[in-house]
């Protein structure tokens, strides 16, 4: 498995980003954008898009803070409890709006056609990172073919940038799994968004993971769980097996 490092220009700065590739599957069959949670890029976050990019795919995870760099780093299970941590990430994660990463998406697109990959596209985002996969995919529906969401918050707020607002813009199949309690992804919101995605006549999925807390599918998130994390996986191949060919 190789990772290049790239540096991607954008609107408001550079952008770094890792950009991962099997040595099996050249050319890469379709790219895959990778939004990460609200601990920023790092090495679990690496492996993950490893694991993709071993199904054939070009895989890119940028720095959605990149605005703020240098940040961090920060660990994933004491993050949230330490208030110094808890208070420097929240304003990351609140100075980073999803109209930014809107504007940004276009710059991540044009990083994965800069290095010949050609195919379709899917995105995958996880806990901050599903809107803003959900956003992608709205604003470049001729682009994104397949947009999936992991313990994704605020799908279906009231805010204005939330993603459900914009599902008539989305062409992209979309699946969406949810842990069975996050208060950042209440019922009510699941039922919103499924509506929207619904009058918009969007192919999506809603599944909800039973007895698992928000973050499960991350290996250095205090509430991972082994089991349901690989069923997010076995999902996630399958649902872009089926869409990105």
């Amino acid at each position: 498995m190789a990772k290049r490092s790239i540096e991607i220009k954008t609107n408001d700065g550079v952008a770094k980003a890792g950009l991962f590739r099997s040595a099996k599957a050249s050319p890469a069959k379709a790219g895959v954008i990778l939004y990460m949670d609200a601990f920023g890029p790092r090495p679990v976050l690496d492996e993950m898009a490893e694991r993709l990019a071993g199904n054939g795919y070009a895989v890119l995870v940028p720095d959605l803070f990149y605005r703020n760099a240098p940040y961090g780093p920060f660990d994933a299970k004491t993050a949230f409890t330490v208030e110094e941590t808890k208070t420097k990430l929240m304003a990351l994660v609140t100075g980073t709006t999803q109209e930014m990463t809107i504007r940004d998406s276009g710059a991540f697109l044009n990083a994965l056609t800069a290095a010949d990959i050609s195919g379709p596209i899917g995105v995958v985002g996880y806990c901050m990172g599903g809107a803003r996969a959900l956003n992608a995919a709205a604003t470049h529906p001729d682009r994104i073919v397949a947009a999936a969401s992991f313990h994704g918050g605020n799908l279906a707020s009231d805010a204005p940038d939330s993603p459900h607002r914009k599902a008539a813009s989305i062409k992209a199949r979309v699946y969406i799994g949810t842990a069975g309690v996050d208060r950042s992804f209440p019922p009510e919101q699941s039922a919103r968004l499924a509506e929207a995605l619904r009058v918009a006549e969007v192919d999506h999925t809603i599944e909800n993971y039973v007895g698992v807390g928000h973050g499960w599918c991350v290996k250095d998130h205090s509430v991972c769980n082994e089991a349901a994390a690989e069923r997010h996986w076995k999902r996630l191949t399958t649902f872009f097996s089926e869409t990105l060919r």
